[in-house]
């Protein structure tokens, strides 16, 4: 009996001891406490306590504020049973080569972009029904909207007009100055995340205004959305940003038209090639789909796979890559760029004809424009973790096959080193956010996309950038400015309608 109840004692206590430990580990690596699967880290613990000291912090500016959250939305509400299962289906079935996503459903698709949609090469794939809506100047750009008003199965909350966020009160109310980022994914973020980094810098720079005693509240809006390119973000300004009246307009984009073909003499016609790897064993398989459930045996894996790694994707390195010959265009000065040369790299001919057009149609509403650079987490010679930054990987060497890094890199430099210039010759401001974040994986999901402490990172990042630029408004009077007499303030809301499809196979 006393070997019984010693056994017994030993049980118990390693049991307790295991879900210490595993309450310990997921809160030192940011997953919620309870979740089951764990999904992706979450909260403050996922952020490294060096990382924000490597931000440099403007003048007035307290480290403290980092830890501070915004409120929750006011607008968030609760997701209809029968979006739930169909965000499901969509998953549980993908179609089209994966190219429509359960997201999309919950997307009003522009009429004018869609055209019949089962003739569409991606909306054919709809789940039998599409929200669309008729662009008033019958344009195919933006492609689509956001949902107004609504809290979709992927936890993105929408206002009014389907932007990410909190409500919008138009005319913006006295003694307040509305911000407006554009772009894409990386501006509209995971749509899981409590907030995204355009509602950390709006928080903090009102933290920071009622430390300083201004009286100034500061409306920063979100109108990113995945997916859209340069052109798109124009439309999106000309038709939605406008009437709002912004004060600035930050434009922050640099992947979807990011083609590194342009310097590539011939793309080499091989298929992705993965490193050769020795068939993993039943047990690390195991040990993978256990770590979706357990933070703790996630350390275990990582472990195993690190231990285990040979030269190869299992290593974390760049994969090997076929030969091809970099021709970079005859004439073009690299470093110092010049922004009329007919045939840049990596679009950014028309991308600069976008920002032309952004910064025509900003002025008639007497909205500054700002341009951020644009951070590409690739390194010549990098390794990373193959297991947390297996993404990281997958998408420099699968998606991006069968480019080097150091030809990723070299493009990624040469467009910030643009778009500085571009800032500089029209004389708008420019934010190097690549140049004031630390260059480390952990602050990435994939390549260009980042965790929630790259999240929280790059918002503090972009608020102590801004901080300089908007005292200097201040002291200028030019901002806050109130609202012309006479200017419409109808907000720009559309009418999604939803419409049922049958689109044969």
């Amino acid at each position: 009996m006393r070997f019984l109840k010693d056994a017994l004692l030993v049980l118990i206590s390693l049991v307790v001891s295991v879900v210490v430990a595993e309450g310990v580990v997921r809160y030192i690596d940011g997953y919620p406490i309870l979740l089951t699967p764990l999904g992706e880290p979450m909260g403050l613990a996922s952020v490294k306590k060096d990382s924000v000291d490597k931000v440099p912090r403007a003048a007035g500016v307290e480290r403290a504020w980092f830890f501070d959250d915004p409120a929750p939305l006011p607008n968030k509400r609760a997701v209809p049973e029968d979006w739930e299962r169909l965000y499901r289906f969509v998953e549980a079935n993908p179609v089209g080569g994966m190219w429509f996503r359960p997201s999309d459903a919950f997307k009003v698709w522009n009429t004018s972009f869609s055209g019949d949609p089962c003739r569409h090469w991606f909306l054919r794939h709809a789940p039998g029904q599409l929200f669309l809506y008729d662009a008033p100047d019958r344009q195919p750009r933006p492609p689509y909207r956001f949902l107004p008003d609504v809290t979709i199965p992927s936890g993105l909350t929408t206002n009014q007009i389907g932007w990410r966020g909190p409500p919008i009160e138009n005319p913006r109310p006295e003694r307040t100055v509305r911000i407006v980022f554009v772009g894409s994914s990386t501006v509209v973020e995971a749509h899981h995340l409590p907030n995204s980094w355009p509602e950390y810098v709006g928080h903090w720079m009102n933290v920071w205004s009622r430390a300083k005693g201004l009286g100034i509240r500061f409306e920063v809006l979100n109108a990113g959305r995945e997916s859209i390119i340069s052109s798109d973000i124009a439309a999106v300004v000309r038709t939605e940003v406008l009437p709002l009246r912004p004060d600035l307009v930050i434009y922050h984009e640099g992947g979807n038209q990011f083609r590194p073909a342009s310097i590539v003499e011939k793309v080499p016609d091989v298929p992705v090639t993965r490193p050769s790897n020795a068939q993993e064993p039943a047990a690390v398989k195991w040990l993978k789909q256990a770590a979706r459930y357990s933070a703790l045996i996630g350390r275990v894996q990582a472990a195993f796979a690190m231990a285990g790694a040979t030269a190869g994707s299992n290593s974390g390195a760049e994969w090997p890559k076929p030969d091809y010959k970099v021709v970079w265009p005859q004439g073009l000065d690299e470093m110092n760029p010049d922004l009329d040369f007919a045939s840049l790299p990596v679009n950014l001919n028309l991308i600069q004809r976008d920002l032309d057009t952004i910064r025509a149609d900003l002025g008639t509403v007497g909205a500054d424009m700002a341009i951020t650079s644009f951070f590409w987490m690739v390194k010549d010679g990098m390794v990373v973790d193959p297991v947390r930054h297996r993404f990281i990987i997958e998408q420099l060497n699968a998606a991006n096959w069968p480019y080097r890094y150091r030809d990723l890199e070299r493009l990624a430099n040469f467009q910030n080193r643009l778009l500085a210039k571009y800032a500089k010759t029209h004389g708008i401001a420019f934010l190097d956010l690549v140049g004031n974040t630390p260059f480390d994986p952990d602050l990435f999901i994939d390549a260009v996309h980042t965790s929630y402490a790259g999240t929280r990172i790059r918002g503090w990042a972009a608020f102590n950038l801004l901080v300089p630029l908007v005292e200097k408004k201040l002291a200028d009077k030019a901002w806050p400015r109130p609202w012309p007499a006479g200017a419409s303030t109808a907000l720009p809301t559309f009418s999604p309608r939803l419409t049922k499809l049958d689109c044969k196979p």
